[in-house]
């Protein structure tokens, strides 16, 4: 029989200086994600691809279309999850760095944020300047960092700033 009191430790490390240093890099390098909303119709997650750039105070943006389900989702609900980092081209994908970001999705200023977004995703030019197209700063609330084997940490916002 199990002793009750006998708890595993907790896998959680404490916050350093190299895992915010990792943090703040998966953000700095990333320039897709993916998005996890809250689908306004049924409640259910939902989550999609996006492209990603650090804004100017290396909070993440995305220019999304209003014609998205994501969108529509973000505007009825702006509380919101990202996943950042990818997986290698080798080893188990689950020994790579991930940043679970929580966020609070607001509108940014698209003209404003034009060169910066653009000189980082150059491939958006083709459709930057389309009226169906927003700008979206994920303001962070917490983030969860994995990285790698038994390398678990919690962030705090100010955890994430350069």
């Amino acid at each position: 029989m199990t002793d009750p009191t006998d708890r595993p430790a907790d896998p959680i490390r404490p916050t350093d200086a190299e895992a915010r240093t990792l943090a703040r890099d998966l953000i700095a390098g990333a320039r897709f994600a993916a998005l996890a909303v809250l689908d306004p119709d049924t409640g259910a997650p939902m989550a999609t691809r996006i492209a990603l750039v650090p804004g100017p105070d290396g909070v993440p943006l995305t220019l999304v279309s209003t014609l998205s389900a994501h969108t529509a989702a973000l505007a009825a609900d702006p509380r919101c999850s990202l996943l950042i980092g990818e997986p290698g081209p080798k080893g188990d994908p689950l020994t790579h760095p991930r940043l679970t970001l929580q966020a609070h999705a607001e509108p940014a200023d698209k003209a404003a944020l034009k060169a910066h977004y653009l000189s980082l995703y150059p491939k958006a030019t083709l459709y930057y300047d389309f009226g169906d197209f927003g700008l979206y700063r994920f303001a962070p609330l917490a983030a969860h960092l994995n990285g790698g084997f038994g390398k678990a940490y919690r962030l705090t916002p100010q955890d994430l700033l350069p």
